[in-house]
């Protein structure tokens, strides 16, 4: 691991203060770095687009939040990049490591000794009559939601092509055990455990109460067709990406075939971090 990949989150102050002293540390080691393009042009040097940044790296480091870490780990996933991420957002699930533990985690990054964590993907693709017109992978959720002003959309769920039921909700969320503490979480479905091998399915403000979440393995096909006509439905990807919904459109989910490899760098505690990002036990 010599050539290390740098990527921040766009506009913070934080990632520019703590590269001015970690770029000539990482240096004087004899690491090559490979800063983002806008970052380095605000600290006055040369920079690589993103893309060119999966191509050149063997790891890269994510100052930011857990937003800038799902950009990356699309970014990275099918070249099998792992990532390092640091904390500068506010929840931090995924950037598990903070500021002030930068270089000892980067230091155990360095010598190869971080555990890495496999997590899964999911691809999704979009089939509009009879052919598939995109294709995403994520790493946190796949969400279908209406517009502020739509009404309820109906949508049929299919499980390796068994008719499941007509969701009558506000939308559905598939999402992976990583996501699970993200939208799914908010819209009422379980914490699962990030290594899991399931997919989670939770509708959104479900029409008929009884609806619940429900917990799938990961080697199951789920396909959902919206059966609404209407022009303000939107598939959203990791809640960062969106492609506009049309009557009949099938939504076709499958396990990805590339995995996002997260450097933890020491012992790590996932019911502490539960505990104190979702702050169980206080009043």
């Amino acid at each position: 691991m010599k050539k290390i990949g740098i990527i921040c989150k766009p506009g913070r102050p934080e990632p520019r203060e703590i590269l001015k002293e970690l770029l000539p540390w990482l240096e004087r080691k004899g690491y090559e770095t490979f800063v983002d393009s806008q970052t380095a042009a605000a600290l006055g040097g040369k920079g690589f687009t993103r893309a060119e940044i999966a191509t050149l790296v063997d790891a890269v480091l994510v100052l930011g939040g857990d937003g800038t870490m799902l950009s990356v780990s699309r970014l990275v996933a099918e070249r099998g990049i792992p990532i390092l991420g640091v904390n500068l957002g506010s929840m931090g699930f995924i950037t598990e490591v903070n500021r002030d533990e930068i270089y000892e985690a980067v230091d155990t990054m360095l010598s190869d000794s971080c555990t890495v964590e496999e997590r899964l993907m999911l691809s999704a693709g979009i089939i509009r009559e009879g052919e598939r017109v995109a294709e995403y992978t994520v790493l946190n959720d796949v969400v279908i939601n209406k517009g502020a002003l739509a009404r309820i959309i109906d949508l049929d769920a299919f499980i390796n092509g068994i008719y499941v039921t007509t969701f009558k909700a506000d939308g559905l969320i598939i999402s992976t055990p990583t996501g699970s503490t993200a939208y799914s979480l908010s819209a009422g479905g379980p914490i699962l455990y990030p290594s899991l091998g399931s997919i989670l399915l939770t509708p959104i403000c479900s029409h008929t109460l009884t609806n619940r979440p429900i917990v799938l393995p990961d080697d199951f096909t789920i396909q959902v067709i919206l059966k609404t006509l209407s022009e303000d439905v939107y598939l959203t990807l990791d809640g960062q990406v969106g492609f506009s919904l049309r009557k009949d459109d099938v939504i076709e989910i499958n396990k990805s075939p590339f995995k996002t490899k997260l450097l933890i760098p020491c012992e790590r505690d996932y019911f502490n971090i539960l505990r104190t990002k979702l702050k169980w036990g206080e009043r």
